[in-house]
């Protein structure tokens, strides 16, 4: 019988998997552009609270996840908010690419919340690798405004056969918030996934 364990850790193997966005050459580049976290690599005149992952429209699940990022009260809206989330594909794999000799994963994308604290992504169900005993998961970033400091928490699928009774069971017990429950709505999957700011914390289950 496997053993479940569920345990905490940050999500950020792939922040050296970056995307630089905001500059053209290398010229414009900050000194520390290869070794930031990828939640930094965005277009700031770009960001709204809406973003849709490279591919999305020609994936076979697609998804969209939408919600309001609260603060730490859980009633207030947090606006100018950013989320970032990166992800594998439908086999599991990471697609990774390069710019100025820098690596980053394709399936990702940056939103910031508005003035009520809404967001939405549109992307896809990623898979996982064959051999692998690891859920499904989107990798999501927080970075809150004025802050230095980053959060971050991978969100993975109700539906998924891998998280078993004993799993929520321990997800519950630490109070985390991390599972996507997905409806149909014609030909999209939707996540509500709300999120409280200071309350989540830096997660990673699997079994």
């Amino acid at each position: 019988m496997r053993k479940l364990i569920c345990f905490l850790s940050i999500s950020f193997f792939l922040s050296s998997f970056c995307f630089i966005n905001a500059q053209d050459s290398f010229e414009d580049l900050p000194e520390n552009y290869k070794t930031r976290h990828a939640i930094y690599d965005y277009q700031e005149n770009e960001l709204t609270n809406t973003d849709s992952i490279p591919e999305f429209a020609s994936k076979a699940n697609p998804l969209k996840i939408t919600g309001t990022v609260f603060l730490s009260d859980g009633v207030t809206p947090a606006k100018d908010v950013i989320l970032y989330i990166n992800q594998a594909n439908e086999r599991g794999q990471y697609k990774l690419k390069k710019q100025h000799d820098k690596r980053y994963v394709y399936h990702r994308g940056w939103v910031k919340t508005d003035a009520d604290g809404k967001y939405t992504f549109y992307t896809f169900v990623p898979g996982k690798e064959r051999r692998s005993n690891d859920f499904k998961k989107i990798h999501l970033v927080i970075k809150e405004p004025n802050r230095v400091d980053i959060n971050g928490f991978d969100l993975i699928f109700d539906n998924d056969p891998l998280l078993t009774k004993s799993c929520r069971r321990k997800i519950a017990k630490n109070g985390l918030d991390n599972i996507l429950k997905l409806e149909k709505e014609e030909t999209i999957a939707v996540a509500i996934k709300d999120i409280v700011l200071d309350d989540q914390r830096i997660e990673y289950a699997k079994n």
